[in-house]
Formats: C-alpha cells, sequence, structure tokens
C-alpha cells in the first residue's frame, strides 16, 4: 500500500491532523465522521413517507453534528472532560433502529441512499457507498471508537482533593474493563452480523478501517487493554497469586499476538496507520515483559538447578522486553499525530519499579548456577492458558416502531 493521500476535501474536520492528540493511554485510530446526506432529495422520496423521511433526516443530521465536534475536540492536546461521548453514543444508539429499517428483508430501500463516510487509516480521503449496509457498519465501528475514547478518558490522572497527587482510581480502572468490553461487542457484531451483509465485490472496496482484519484488531485490543487493567487490579491485590498473575500476563501476549495475526496493512508511512502499527507493537513486547517476569518469579519457587536457571533466563527476558517496550513507547508517542504518555500506573508502573531490581538481585542470588550459556539460551516458552475475556453479547437492536406504521401505509 503505497504513502499518498487523496485530497482534503473542505467541510469536515482535519483527519491527520500533524500536531498533538494529548495523553494517549488506549489507542484508537481518530474517528471516522459521516457527510451530510439529504433524504428528501435521494430516491427514498416516495418510497417512504414525509415522517420517516424527516425522522431519518433529523438523527442522522444529529450525529453527523456531534460527531464532527467530538472528533475536532479528540484532536486537541487538552480536552476536557464531559459528557459529549456519552451524547454521541446515544445518537448513534437512536438512529440505528430506524436506519436498519432501510436493510430489513424485502425493503426496497437499501441502495437509495449514498452513504458518504471520511476515514482515517486508508489512502482514500473519503468513502461513499450505497448500500445501507455500508452505514450500519459505519455506525456500529464509529460506537466502538466513541468506547475507546471514554476508556482512554477514564485512565488519565486526575485530582481527587485529598492531598494526594493526581492518579488513576480503582474505580476507574474497574470501569474501564466494561467500557473495553462494550467496544469489543460492537465490533464483534459488526464482524459477525453486518460484514456478512455486504457483498463480496463491496466489501473488497470498504477503506482499510473497515476491513474485517482491522476491526478484529480492534477487537482484541479492546480485549487486551481490558486484561491489562485486570491484571493492574490483581498487582493491587494481596490476596492474588503469582499464578494469577502470570496467567492474566499470559493472556495479554496471547491477545496481542492474535492482534499482530489479524491487523491489515496500513500505511505505514506516517499519520495513524502508522502509529496504530506502532502501538501493537509497544503493547505485544510490553506484555511479553510481564509475562516473563511473573514466569520467571513462579519458576524461581523450584529447587532445581535448572528451574533456577530458567527463571534467570526468564527474568533476563522480561527486563529486555520491557527496554524494547520503552522504546516503542517512545517512537508511538514520537510520531504524527504525536501523543503523550501520562504517569504509568497499574502494571506499567509496577513492571518498571519491579523487573530491573528483581533482574539483578536474582542473578546475584544464583550466582553458582549462572553459566554464560543460559545468558545466550533462549528464555523458556511461556504458558499457554485460554483466553477468558470475551466481547460484551451485542446484538442489531430492533426495527423503530416506525417502520410497523410505513409498513402499514404502503
Amino acid at each position: 500500500m503505497g504513502c499518498g493521500l487523496s485530497k482534503q476535501d473542505d467541510g469536515g474536520p482535519p483527519r491527520r491532523k500533524q500536531g498533538s492528540v494529548g495523553d494517549v493511554v488506549v489507542f484508537l485510530p481518530g474517528l471516522r465522521t459521516p457527510r451530510g446526506v439529504d433524504f428528501s432529495s435521494q430516491s427514498l422520496d416516495g418510497r417512504l413517507d414525509k415522517a420517516a423521511v424527516e425522522r431519518l433526516s433529523a438523527l442522522r443530521a444529529r450525529v453527523v453534528d456531534m460527531a464532527m465536534q467530538e472528533s475536532a475536540a479528540a484532536l486537541k492536546p487538552r480536552r476536557k472532560q464531559g459528557s459529549s461521548t456519552a451524547n454521541l453514543l446515544q445518537a448513534l444508539e437512536d438512529y440505528l433502529p430506524l436506519l436498519l429499517g432501510l436493510v430489513k428483508e424485502g425493503g426496497e430501500s437499501r441502495h437509495s441512499v449514498q452513504f458518504v463516510w471520511t476515514n482515517q487509516e486508508d489512502n482514500a480521503e473519503e468513502t461513499a457507498m450505497a448500500d445501507a449496509w455500508y452505514e450500519v457498519l459505519s455506525v456500529l465501528h464509529l460506537m466502538a471508537m466513541v468506547c475507546l475514547l471514554q476508556a482512554n478518558s477514564l485512565l488519565l490522572p486526575r485530582a481527587y482533593g485529598d492531598g494526594y497527587g493526581p492518579r488513576v482510581s480503582e474505580e476507574s480502572r474497574r470501569a474501564t474493563v466494561d467500557v473495553f468490553l462494550k467496544a469489543a461487542g460492537y465490533l464483534d457484531c459488526a464482524i459477525r452480523r453486518v460484514l456478512p451483509q455486504i457483498p463480496s465485490e463491496l466489501r473488497r472496496q470498504l477503506p482499510v478501517d473497515l476491513a474485517e482484519g482491522n476491526l478484529k484488531a480492534l477487537s482484541l485490543q479492546a480485549l487486551g487493554q481490558g486484561v491489562d487493567m485486570q491484571l493492574g487490579l490483581a498487582i493491587d491485590s494481596p490476596k492474588a497469586t503469582l499464578a494469577v498473575k502470570r496467567r492474566l500476563a499470559c493472556e495479554m501476549v496471547k491477545y496481542w499476538n492474535q492482534i499482530q495475526e489479524s491487523i491489515p496493512e496500513l500505511t505505514a508511512c506516517d499519520g495513524w496507520g502508522k502509529k496504530h502499527l506502532l502501538f501493537v507493537k509497544w503493547k505485544y513486547v510490553e506484555a511479553k515483559a510481564a509475562a516473563y517476569y511473573f514466569h520467571g518469579l513462579i519458576l524461581d519457587e523450584g529447587n532445581s538447578e535448572k528451574s533456577h536457571g530458567m527463571a534467570i533466563a526468564a527474568l533476563q527476558a522480561s527486563e529486555e522486553f520491557l527496554k524494547e517496550s520503552k522504546r516503542a513507547s517512545e517512537a508511538f508517542h514520537a510520531t504524527p499525530p504525536t501523543s503523550r504518555s501520562p504517569t504509568p500506573f497499574g502494571t506499567a508502573k509496577y513492571l518498571f519499579d519491579k523487573i530491573p531490581k528483581d533482574a539483578s538481585s536474582k542473578v546475584r542470588i544464583n550466582q553458582d548456577l549462572y553459566t554464560q550459556e543460559r545468558v545466550i539460551g533462549a528464555p523458556p516458552p511461556l504458558p499457554d492458558f485460554s483466553l477468558a475475556l470475551t466481547p460484551e453479547d451485542y446484538d442489531l437492536p430492533p426495527l423503530d416502531p416506525l417502520w410497523n406504521k410505513e409498513d402499514g401505509h404502503q
């Protein structure tokens, strides 16, 4: 895929703004935004009564206005907290049941309207399709991205006026897990229920933002970051065992490995595509650092020379992956649109505090078992655990009652 971009159209928010998008904990490739549609001037006129056309127009116009405002706000380094994302999500949820009437079985309106959306990761500036299922797919994708935006907001440190410095509360981290599962649910529904409705020829024309591999990768990202929050909470809990922490860390590795296998070819020259790939690399090696660290601590509990040697190899691997993750994080944040890394918390803070100390101390303690062969040897394999987190169960909503009246009218 080449690096060229189509000409920026007037009338919409900038797609790949060179500047800063502020503090980023949760990656999302900007927000795809819809262009305005005049339903009354298109071929719906005569197929639907005036009330249905007016309702569709009003709900979609509300989505267009709020999405463009939210997209512009998301590109600002210091965005204020507020209810704008919740309002946009509600607007999309209100619009979807009415939109689904255009694709109901036997309906004649599916191909009557040309829907246009701006892209973020595709070379094409925008994609237009006369298929209402494309609109449904775009709506579900935007709903998921809004959830990721909410999750990022929840995970930014804030002051609580209690004499302690700004921090990410346990309540926020727990709440974010539910938001991640919700985002994954929207994307999973898009893959299961919507993509199969679009003919293969049209699917090949979808922007890379909506490619099945990208939808799957973003869904897995939400699940992987949800496990990251669970691991951070387990680290803070005195009741959580090393085995529990290792399992969660190994699950993170598995999620991010699947993301690398799913993600489609993205424009790696600049912009959101390059940033997306760097984020995946960063979180994958960070997950490996955590997994090898906890695996090493468990192996060190063994009594044999072999287990102590494997523990040292695992802990050294964790230290190397931690260094690599720091470099990947710096590259991610430096890539335009640039971003900032907020103060580490949860899993990341723990790893930066513990791995360098524990890796060196275990080597000293086991100096008599430490050989050159083990230094250069490969670390022991990580245990393979089944993935526990799954997307929230979400399905397309029932049709708006207006369609029942419309059927009677026709």
